[in-house]
């Protein structure tokens, strides 16, 4: 089925990464796919790719966009490295068979739950995470005792969600493109359980924000934890 999972509270470091409208939209109505970034902000993304060990994103953003999760080095001039760990959460087993992601150009793992009955090719390492949902805190946990130091998290809005609200972060930036998307099937960054009034609010600390391009980039760490991270990040 798969490896066991250990419990603690240890995890890597977490990097939260999206780029969205300036009304939070991740992409188009239903989900269709939109391209965000400017050059300047995909350089960046690339240059936290590369410094990453795992890049974690959830099923429906493999569905919806066949993502490679690989590092483009030709967007930074530099010579071509080793890839991160590509981490697809999963819980019932929906990664199409010939998805991007399974196809064995990078280490790939694939975080699933109990309920889940699918086989996935043998260079993919399984986790069996939850019973019927995948636990993101035993995952990470799971993750460090395996080597990974440095996550990078790219999304969906569900996956967003369960780190932003759990406090599961060290640092998330967001890249506002000078657009508005509009609609009520266009998914925002977090989605989720609703919020009833202030007792269930997430609060951040803003670090940084900058000009990037024709957009505009925003750091953020969870409340009281703005204290430096070890380099790379």
């Amino acid at each position: 089925m798969g490896s066991p999972v250990p419990s603690g509270p240890r995890r890597p470091l977490v990097w939260v990464n999206c780029a969205a409208s300036l009304d939070g939209r991740l992409a188009f109505a239903g989900g269709k796919r939109a391209a965000l970034s400017g050059p300047e902000d995909l350089a960046r993304v690339q240059r936290l790719r590369a410094r990453a060990d795992a890049i974690l994103v959830g099923v429906g953003t493999v569905v919806k966009d066949d993502p490679s999760l690989r590092v483009h080095w030709e967007l930074l001039g530099e010579p071509k490295g080793p890839n991160p760990t590509r981490v697809i959460v999963d819980a019932s087993g929906r990664t199409p068979t010939n998805a991007k992601v399974l196809d064995g150009s990078a280490p790939t793992i694939v975080a699933t739950s109990e309920r889940s009955t699918r086989t996935f090719p043998r260079h993919v390492r399984t986790i069996v995470c939850g019973t019927t949902r995948v636990d993101l805190p035993r995952l990470f946990a799971t993750l460090r005792s395996g080597g990974v130091g440095r996550l990078m998290v790219e999304g969906g809005a569900e996956v967003l969600s369960s780190v932003l609200r759990d406090r599961l972060f060290d640092r998330f930036t967001i890249y506002y493109a000078p657009v508005v998307v509009g609609g009520s099937t266009a998914p925002p960054v977090v989605s989720g359980p609703e919020t009833h009034g202030p007792e269930d609010l997430t609060i951040f600390e803003l670090l940084s924000v900058e000009r990037l391009g024709t957009g505009s980039l925003a750091t953020y760490a969870p409340e009281g934890r703005r204290g430096p991270l070890p380099e790379p990040w």
